[in-house]
């Protein structure tokens, strides 16, 4: 009876799995990024080896058999957060350290694949442990939390380290040796959350009746059956169409992502904004995450009414003509904050209405016998063409300067417009039902 309790009480459990889901990813793709850049690692070095880090992310379908072969989901579940957990503080460890970047991207890597691994068993858990009305009316509800996390990641966490590293609690700020205690400080405090979460889960997580070790199973046949959907992937009608889609759409956007938050942090004589942490905390990761936030609520809600076919182009150009507010920053480099903020706003919040035409694509291609599998791979094939591009971001960064970079990241949206062109949708896919 205890456990029926706990399966009937969603909110006992959705928004903190869903926090814990979200946390990591910023961690490894956004957070890692400003902190390098404050321990004066180079935008080249950033840029190739915190691309690298998308590669769980990339290949995670291709080990999720293991996930439903071996123990549960919710046995996964707890574990990835305690290896979550011991890689934050892995991180901590090392930052004060002489061989800090090579340490600390060690244990990025125990993240990145941990955090992978937990998104597989979050998703299959989410399935098992709610029904259908409960899992369509907690879509939101998981999507909020996921966006919480991204803003304390991106935002709240910035801005403690950014606190810590000018205020005098960890030593005399002028000396320099603030700057690593202050991030070693910060990931001391995710690496107890997490801790914290993977005890909290162990206890409050309910235990569905489906979601047991496979023993009927063999592995043969899991990987027969895996071999399977990846053929019945590759054999869709218009399939290079969807590859060129999926890997060029965001081409731009995954050149920018990466040298964002060094642009806002180098100082104007390196053609940067010269922001201190906490303001990039704020701009960025607080009041652009809500703006992000807000596009894709918006973008969700009007393609329920119009579908996606009638909207894709407005998609499209929301997704890649607000990337000109860093083309205007980077060649009048404005000294007011206000300014900077509400580009940043700007640039997020089309960002965030544009990305709800490349989740719908994706599940418009997943859809079909395999259609979980399939969206795996589409995810796996979308973090692709963020980690390729984003390695060379830096390079061509150090190599162009600011004002040029970003002009070419808008000559790399052009692809973009020329694969939306060749896609052929549904006109109703998308469209709420009457």
């Amino acid at each position: 009876m205890k456990n029926q309790l706990r399966t009937k009480n969603p909110w006992t459990w959705i928004p903190t799995v869903y926090f814990a889901e979200g946390m990591p990813y910023i961690v490894v793709m956004t957070l890692s990024v400003i902190m390098y850049k404050r321990l004066e690692i180079s935008n080249t070095e950033i840029a190739f080896y915190t691309s690298w880090l998308y590669l769980p992310w990339v290949i995670k379908p291709f080990w999720s058999p293991i996930v439903e072969l071996l123990k549960s989901k919710r046995w996964w579940i707890v574990t990835m957060q305690l290896f979550i957990g011991a890689g934050l503080a892995g991180v901590a460890l090392t930052l004060p350290t002489s061989f800090f970047f090579k340490g600390s991207l060690a244990f990025f890597w125990l993240l990145a694949f941990s955090s992978a691994t937990h998104d597989i068993a979050v998703d299959g858990f989410y399935m098992m442990g709610l029904s259908e009305s409960q899992q369509a009316f907690f879509v939101g509800i998981r999507n909020t939390f996921y966006r919480i996390a991204m803003v304390t990641g991106q935002g709240i966490l910035v801005i403690l380290a950014g606190y810590l590293e000018t205020s005098k609690l960890l030593g005399d700020p002028a000396d320099g040796h603030n700057i690593p205690l202050a991030w070693a400080f910060t990931f001391v405090v995710l690496a107890i959350a997490f801790v914290l979460f993977a005890i909290y889960h162990k206890f409050f997580l309910p235990h569905p009746s489906e979601d047991v070790q496979t023993e009927t199973a063999s592995i043969k046949d899991i990987f027969q059956g895996f071999k399977e959907t990846i053929k019945a992937y590759f054999v869709k009608k218009e399939i290079w169409t969807i590859l060129g889609f999926l890997l060029l759409f965001r081409l731009g956007e995954s050149q920018l992502v990466k040298m964002a938050s060094p642009f806002l942090l180098d100082t104007s004589t390196t053609g940067g904004l010269g922001l201190s942490t906490a303001q990039v905390g704020l701009a960025y990761g607080t009041i652009g995450i809500i703006a992000l936030t807000f596009g894709g609520i918006s973008g969700g809600w009007l393609a329920s009414k119009f579908g996606l076919k009638k909207l894709l182009w407005i998609f499209v150009l929301s997704m890649n003509l607000p990337n000109l507010v860093y083309v205007y920053l980077a060649y009048f480099q404005p000294q007011q904050y206000w300014i900077v903020v509400s580009s940043i706003a700007v640039e997020q919040l089309g960002y965030g209405f544009g990305f709800t035409a490349y989740t719908l694509y994706m599940l418009y291609v997943s859809a079909g016998k395999y259609k979980t599998a399939h969206f795996a791979f589409s995810t796996g094939i979308m973090a692709l063409g963020m980690m390729l591009p984003g390695m060379a971001s830096g390079w061509l960064q150090e190599i162009l300067g600011y004002q040029h970079f970003f002009v070419w990241v808008m000559l790399c949206t052009i692809p973009g417009f020329v694969m939306a062109k060749l896609i052929k949708l549904d006109k109703n896919f998308g469209m709420k039902k009457e």
